[in-house]
């Protein structure tokens, strides 16, 4: 039995010894700048303070690169009244200004200067239905047995709508999203609900009392909403082997003299309801 042992041991041995490394080379782009431009209006403030990050993209296995854009200029002008709101630099990338004035259903152009290169993006700040009301219910979800949070509002009606909603419970590291259109509901009362089911292999636990829940309801633009639905799907799909390998994903955000210099990210002004939850 001794001996038997051994060999096993020995053939475990050998086997590990004769494992090899594999080296995979993985293609490299130049990198792209990347524009994360969220203009946010919360309803009942004055909507001055404003940022803009600026990165570039790195490799994939690159996670130590410091690669926050520091020496660009930024600015975003009213279309209309042609009045120009500067953005400084305030550090890691950040570019702030506190004098920006949001108008609603207003077109903007962000212009971007960054090593010799102009990166343009128009958009229009999209107003937001209020929250008509929030409860919390252990029906209508997935699990009737979980608790969720249920977020209802009234869309306006004859007219195309699009919604993006944010929900994060306190600790998360990452929020969950969800766009809808009011393509089969124009004009209706609407109901948008956030729950979580037990799930042991991610660590997630159901919504239970005390817990808070941080919740954001966005009016967008159609254009927006193709590009965040899309985002969000090849998010969903990414550990699916046998879902769509995800393409390239375009913001809005183009180079004028140089197209194939084109920016990651995107260039959008919305109004947003924010709401903290709290589980009874």
């Amino acid at each position: 039995m001794k001996y038997s042992i051994f060999k096993i041991l020995s053939i475990v041995l050998i086997c590990a010894s004769c494992t090899d490394v594999v080296d995979v080379d993985v293609p490299e782009a130049p990198p792209r700048l990347v524009v994360e431009a969220s203009i946010d209006w919360e309803k009942n403030t004055l909507g001055n303070q404003q940022s803009i990050l600026l990165s570039t993209s790195t490799p994939y296995f690159d996670n130590l690169s410091n690669n926050s854009v520091t020496d660009a200029s930024v600015k975003i002008t009213n279309n209309t009244s042609n009045e120009e709101f500067e953005f400084t630099h305030q550090g890691n990338g950040i570019y702030g200004t506190s004098s920006f004035v949001p108008v609603l259903n207003q077109s903007y152009t962000l212009e971007i200067n960054y090593q010799g290169e102009t990166y343009i993006a128009e958009e229009t700040m999209t107003p937001v239905v209020d929250i008509d009301e929030i409860s919390q219910a252990r029906e209508g979800g997935f699990d009737d047995e979980a608790l969720e949070v249920d977020i209802y509002f009234n869309d306006p009606g004859n007219e195309e709508n699009f919604y993006l909603f944010r929900f994060e419970e306190e600790g998360d590291l990452l929020p969950e999203l969800l766009a809808i259109p009011d393509e089969f509901t124009d004009g209706n009362r609407m109901k948008v609900f956030f729950e979580k089911e037990e799930d042991e292999d991610i660590g997630q636990e159901e919504f239970e009392p005390g817990d808070i829940a941080f919740i954001e309801f966005y009016g967008i633009s159609k254009q927006y909403f193709n590009y965040i639905d899309l985002l969000i799907e090849q998010y969903e799909n990414a550990e699916n082997p046998f879902g769509t390998v995800p393409a390239t994903l375009k913001g809005n955000c183009v180079n004028p003299s140089n197209p194939e210099n084109y920016a990651f990210g995107y260039f959008r002004l919305n109004e947003v309801n924010r709401v903290t939850y709290v589980f009874q």
